[in-house]
Order: C-alpha cells, then structure tokens, then sequence
C-alpha cells in the first residue's frame, strides 16, 4: 500500500457481507484505510462460495468487492471474541455493519456501550429503510430496493406484453448504497477531527435508489402540475400514458429533456449489442443535419426546434438509423464524433473487460491471488493527479487473524488461547 494514500492510518472494522457494505468498505480500503473485515469461523462471507467458477477457490463474486482488506475470523457469541472486538472498538475509528435491524444490540454492542468504549467511533449502517420506516422490518436486496427506490417503475416498456416494471443491472441498491455510505463516513470522519466525537451514519437501499432516480421525481412534479410530459415518447400520440399521473417508463428515452433513443446498426440481426445510443441536443441540431446530409432540416420549422421534431421523433430516429444502417456501432460513432454529437456504441462486458482504455487508466485491472491465479476486477472509478491506488488481492479467511490479534497487543500464548477457545 502506497505512502500518500489519503486514508492511512484510518482504522475500519469491517462487519459487512454480500455487496453494499463490502463495495463502502473496498473503496476506502482502495484510498488507504486499513480495512479489518470481521467473518464468522470456518465459513465467512456468503459470497465466497456464491457462483464459484474455480472450486475450492474463493469466487468472484467475494474478490471483486474483498481487495485491499485484512480478514479476521472471530466469533462475538464467545466471550474471548466479545473481548477482542471490544479492544478493536477502543483502537479503530470506524466500524461498518449491514446487519440485519437490531443484530448488533442482541450482540451486547449497542450504540450507547459503543461510545463508551471509544467516544469517537463512528458507526456506519446500511439499512433496507430508514428507522422509523413503515417497512423498516422489511429485507431489504438489490431488486427490492430497486422498486421500493423508484427505479423499476420509472425503467422499461410502457405498452406490450413485456411492459411491466423493469429491473436494471446496475447495482443501484447495493454499491450504490455503498457509495453513499463511503461519503457519509468521511463527512463523518472530517466532523470527529473537529469535534473529537463519532456519530451513527446510516443509508437506507431505498434513499440511496431514490437519490439517482431524482430527475424521475421532477417528472412526477411537474406531471402533477401539467399533466403529461412533453420530451416523453409517449407525446403527444399516446396521451393516456399520463392519465393516471404516474410518470410513465420511457425504454430507451433521455431523462434530461433531450430526446435520445438506442438505434440499429449494421449486424444486429445476430449481434445483440450491435446499437448506439444517440442523443439530440438542440444547440447540436446543425451539425446532426450535416452529418446526415440533410441540410433542408435546419430551416424547416416542423424540425428546427424541439416542439416541432417531438410529434415525429421517432421518425427522425428512424431516418438516423436508417443512415448508420450499413455502419458498424463503431463505425456510427466515428462519424457522429466528429459532429460533437453526443453518442456512444452499446459496449458488452467482454468488450469492456478487453478495452484497452479502461486497462490503461486502472478502470479494469489483473489482481494476483494466492488460490485462484489472477484475475480481473473493475478499479477505482475515480481517479486522481496525486495517487493511484493499487488493487491488492481479496483476502483468504482468516489469512491476517493472528496479524491482527498481535497488533492488538496479544500474545502468541493468549492468541493460542483464543484459537482453542474457538474464538477466532
């Protein structure tokens, strides 16, 4: 781990499992912080034996939101374990949990002996629902935040048999959550070196669904006050789309008032990724009628102004495809690029794990591992003038225990002791 890292010297007890509090925990782990993650004995988190493609080999689903950290197995229903977690409070500065509500109070670790313990520790929770929720008793995973945040009503088809609520691949529920967890510790973490007190910092799966669906929000309010919504493909031929006053899915619509839709290009008929999202600003409406050939459209008032194109949209979307329908993705691309229109090529996970770009900027990166050989994961998605973090291996179960109990100020004899006590 680099010197300059930002977060050295910030200690975490990471009691965090599957993928909203291990995203949280991985990203400060990336920045510096030591990242203790606490497991249970002899099996650890659920995830490194989920969808295994190697046996007996962690899976990959545990080593893409594992890297940078430490693991210590401990069992807390021990007293031996209640007693080096209580030392490990007193000598850390954070402690993540997404424990189910109430998990840590039935340990005998609730906020108030926390505090005694260690006054500026900050403990951070990701929740299902924010206390006091009508549905806080509710578990809580990525799909069920994802339609309890807003996200699955607002995402898909609205007419046909498949138009039901859609669900994204995206983690919106759970590294999202995580994200926002991350942001909320640090804020935190500044506020303690002013004030020298920790406080609880908690993210609800839904606030956090909720938080990126905020633009959807704005459709509801102003569908309140208008009554349908104008850059929607819905308008204005499919006008009982808004008679409920419900904002409607949009498939493949922009969220920002500029029409854009997903488009054909040549081989789709068996590459299913073969397709562009393309965007029609209005300020680039010059050039996307040069780069068409159709210098008569910039005069022409039913195309000239985004009131004008609306009620023929798609057709203008279809004239575009039919232009690029000889063209590959990124061939497409090339072409508009050169316009300054914004656009880009559907890209599949095998090219993006192959793209040559994302492996020279650290986006994707190969990660040595004791067990399994290398693999790849996705890097730190922000980047920076003065670092670069380094994406070290997730670790095996157990693998720093002892590390760590000795650090702690253990003796070989008493982390014998703890061992046979089956402890740790």
């Amino acid at each position: 781990m680099s010197d300059n890292l930002p977060l050295k010297g910030i200690k975490i007890i990471d009691f965090t499992h599957v993928q909203a509090g291990p995203a949280c925990t991985q990203m400060l782990a990336w920045f510096g912080a030591d990242v203790i993650k606490v497991e249970r004995p002899g099996s650890g988190d659920v995830t490194r034996s989920q969808l295994r493609d190697v046996p007996g080999a962690d899976a990959l689903y545990f080593t893409m939101l594992n890297s940078n950290k430490r693991s210590l197995t401990l069992d807390t229903k021990k007293p031996e374990g209640k007693a080096i977690l209580e030392k490990m409070i007193q000598e850390s500065d954070v402690m993540v949990e997404n424990f189910g509500p109430g998990a840590l109070d039935r340990m005998g670790f609730t906020w108030e002996h926390i505090q005694k313990l260690n006054p500026g520790m900050i403990l951070a929770s990701v929740k299902g629902f924010s206390d006091g929720h009508h549905y806080e008793d509710l578990k809580v995973y990525e799909n069920v935040a994802q339609c309890a945040g807003g996200a699955a009503s607002t995402t898909g088809y609205w007419k046909g048999e498949n138009s039901g609520p859609t669900i994204s691949s995206a983690a919106l529920g759970d590294s999202n959550t995580g994200m926002h967890l991350a942001i909320g510790i640090l804020t935190a973490y500044i506020g303690k070196q002013k004030t020298g007190k920790g406080q609880k910092v908690a993210v609800s799966m839904q606030d956090a669904v909720l938080n990126l669906c905020r633009v959807k929000m704005r459709d509801q309010l102003r569908l309140d006050k208008v009554g349908y919504l104008e850059e929607y493909p819905q308008y204005p031929h499919e006008m009982d789309a808004f008679k409920d006053g419900v904002v409607p899915r949009g498939a493949n619509a922009g969220g920002g008032g500029q029409p854009g839709w997903i488009l054909k290009c040549k081989g789709w008929e068996t590459d299913p990724n073969a397709y562009i999202y393309f965007t029609i600003q209005g300020h680039a409406w010059g050039p996307i009628c040069d780069a068409l050939g159709r210098p008569e459209w910039k005069d022409d008032p039913a195309y000239n102004t985004p009131a004008g194109r609306q009620p023929h949209i798609m057709d203008i979307f279809g004239t575009i495809e039919k232009f690029i329908s000889d063209k590959t993705k990124y061939e497409a691309v090339d072409i508009f690029r050169k316009f300054d229109i914004p656009c880009a090529p559907v890209l599949s996970m095998k090219e993006l794990l192959h793209d040559k770009s994302l492996r020279a900027s650290g986006s994707i990166v190969e990660v040595p591992h004791k067990v399994r050989g290398s693999y790849f994961t996705v890097g730190s998605p922000i980047k920076f003038s003065g670092m670069k973090p380094n994406v070290t291996a997730s670790p095996l179960l157990g693998e720093h225990t002892d590390e760590v109990l000795a650090e702690l100020g253990y003796s070989a004899a008493q982390i014998a002791e703890a061992h046979a006590a089956k402890a740790v």
